[in-house]
């Protein structure tokens, strides 16, 4: 799974903010600190739909940028997010757990109006996304 570097702002109590070096114009925000790496993985994922992945510089490479090292001067981080590519096409997959969680997974589904698989799916992206 291929990761870009984004580049976090926050100013004051505003949202944080995140740009990406390697793939221009690609930007995402987030009110909470905890949802700015789904978000971002979100934004690349959108972004790139249907592009040729552009190259990702290592984290060394990046930080030896010099709009980068300004940025970091004035406060920013940096923030490794996955391209989560989405087909649009469903597999079907055979998993095994314990009964119980099994439960416990249906009801919490049921409860959100999904089925298992979207319930699951959900999961497994905002897991991997951050």
């Amino acid at each position: 799974m291929r990761h870009y570097i984004g580049v976090v702002h926050q100013d004051g109590d505003s949202a944080f903010g995140v740009h990406f070096p390697d793939v221009p114009g690609c930007f995402s925000a987030a009110d909470r600190l905890d949802d700015l790496l789904g978000n971002a993985s979100e934004a690349l994922a959108l972004h790139l739909e249907g592009e040729e992945l552009p190259e990702a510089r290592t984290l060394e490479a990046v930080r030896e940028d010099a709009d980068v090292a300004r940025d970091l001067r004035d406060g920013a981080f940096l923030l490794a997010v996955p391209v989560i590519r989405l087909s649009g096409r469903s597999t079907k997959a055979n998993i095994t757990m314990d009964a119980g969680l099994l439960a416990a997974v249906d009801a919490t589904a049921r409860a959100r109006g999904l089925t298992r698989s979207s319930f699951l799916a959900d999961l497994a992206r905002r897991e991997i996304g951050g």
